[in-house]
């Protein structure tokens, strides 16, 4: 596991210790980069379920300005403070351990807004994905914000949730990669 490409391109990143998460593999999250654009001119995101933080540090190395890593687990939210370090990125990143809605919620009291997310929970917490639903609702989502879902690939995500549509999904062996857009309540994609 490596950063793909940008600033921190070819640094090598650890996993988390034990079998709590799953990395993104280089493979996959090359593909999600090509899907949503390879590099970005600015911005925020935020990485929910974050493991070992690879798709949030891949943004920052591709030019996202920030990124914020939330995840439950102490070995997590240690390893992704590492893999920062390792990366020269640790300055552009903030890392809570916490419950993903609650980090939501301390995050809009905070007036973060984020235009790029990426949510990737344990397989069987498929509730988890409607919290993109929640982040737009409480306005920690930017208008033209993009949402990466990492699933397995027998789990049918919506097309269409009450702020996004999907516009991408491809599957790689056993998982699966969703891509929405915002749209707004009245599902008109803005400019």
């Amino acid at each position: 596991m490596r950063v793909v490409a940008g600033k921190a391109k070819g640094v090598p990143l650890k996993a988390v210790p034990g079998n709590s998460t799953r990395p993104t593999t280089d493979k996959v999250k090359e593909s999600v980069f090509n899907m949503i654009g390879p590099f970005f001119d600015g911005g925020n995101a935020l990485d929910l379920f974050a493991g070992s933080g690879g798709l949030g540090i891949e943004a920052l190395s591709r030019g996202i300005d920030k990124a914020v890593f939330i995840d439950k687990d102490g070995k997590a939210a240690e390893t992704i403070r590492m893999n920062l370090e390792k990366t020269r990125l640790l300055g552009q990143a903030e890392v809570y351990r916490n419950d993903a809605k609650r980090a939501i919620k301390i995050l809009k009291k905070n007036d973060f807004e984020a235009r790029l997310l990426f949510l990737d929970p344990p397989y069987h917490m498929t509730e988890a994905y409607e919290l993109m639903d929640f982040a737009a609702e409480t306005g920690v989502l930017t208008s033209d914000a993009i949402v990466v879902c990492e699933h397995e690939k027998d789990v049918r995500l919506s097309d269409r949730t009450k702020y996004f549509e999907r516009f991408k999904n491809e599957i790689y062996g056993g998982i699966a990669i969703s891509i929405y857009r915002y749209t707004g309540e009245e599902g008109k994609v803005s400019e």
